[in-house]
């Protein structure tokens, strides 16, 4: 069986309009009882949509620790570790297992070069530091480096090392990932949601999802629609993904995508500085994408 299947929504972390833009946890709230209404396999904090980037090792623990909690246990909570450095990464994952994270989804270190052999020495120790299962995070275009797949070979022997999210969008990159953990229980995730489908075809087992945040149910649908071998309604829904993916494009990640929950009715806030608010008439194409999905809006 999977440990890593399905719609898994890498949720955002809901910000105030305060001087430290604090976490609103009440938002929070609102949006794990959305995620897991629109039939969500799970939750995922602290990925590249909850801006890991920008808030700090106790923040990611506390809020993370809060949507355990609220989530109780009706789906399982992963939760983002990685970090540049081994030592900060070892850290964190040990305090997301203390807290009760069913998983750790550990990106790769970014900003500086590193070899194969030092990249394939963290995540090795990083998974030594706990007994929860583990996912590496490849996403080259913010990293600045692809995870190999000859280091996920080598690491995909380690017992607790589960799966692995390409969000690099390149379907080779990602078949390379099935083939080398084939026969290692190691689940292959795509993090490109406008590739979900092709992604299932190649054999992986589930999609973590920014645009469920919004879309739950549609991205969740077509999912079931791609299991149950439905190739029609799996390219209808596949296709209904693109509007939303054309708001994501016109601002840094979050920003439209925050703005569109916001509209929608979930106070999640802004991005964090130094992304600053949406630009003048972003609003107006937000509500046209929120009518194409029935959305109500403000």
């Amino acid at each position: 069986m999977a440990t890593f299947s399905g719609v898994i929504v890498p949720m955002v972390t809901p910000f105030n309009r305060d001087e430290n833009q604090t976490i609103n946890y009440e938002a929070g709230e609102q949006l794990v009882e959305k995620l897991i209404a629109g039939g969500a396999s799970g939750i995922f904090t602290f990925g590249s949509n909850g801006e890991f980037h920008v808030c700090t090792p106790d923040e990611r623990i506390e809020f993370s620790k809060f949507v355990i909690e609220k989530v109780a246990g009706r789906v399982p909570v992963y939760v983002g570790t990685g970090a540049c450095s081994t030592h900060d990464a070892v850290e964190m994952s040990k305090r997301a297992e203390a807290i009760g994270a069913d998983a750790l989804s550990v990106i790769n270190p970014y900003f500086m070069g590193i070899s194969d052999d030092q990249l394939k020495g963290y995540f090795e120790t990083v998974a030594a530091s706990v007994s929860i299962p583990v996912m590496l995070y490849n996403i080259p275009k913010s990293t600045g480096k692809n995870i190999p797949a000859s280091v996920v070979a080598e690491v995909a022997q380690i017992d607790n090392v589960r799966g692995v999210k390409d969000s690099s969008g390149d379907m080779e990159n990602l078949k390379s990932y099935i083939e080398v953990s084939a026969g290692h229980d190691v689940d292959v995730i795509v993090g490109s949601d406008g590739k979900i489908s092709a992604a299932h075809a190649l054999g992986a087992t589930g999609a973590i999802a920014g645009t469920g945040n919004l879309i739950t149910e549609v991205v969740v649908n077509l999912w079931k629609a791609l299991e149950a071998g439905d190739d029609a309604e799996a390219q209808r829904l596949q296709a209904e993904v693109e509007p939303i993916r054309d708001i994501l494009h016109l601002g840094s990640t979050p920003q439209t995508l925050k703005r569109s929950l916001e509209l929608a009715g979930y106070p999640v806030g802004p991005a964090r500085f130094p992304v600053n608010e949406v630009a003048d008439g972003i609003d107006e194409k937000i509500v046209a994408m929120l009518d194409h999905y029935g959305i109500s809006h403000e």
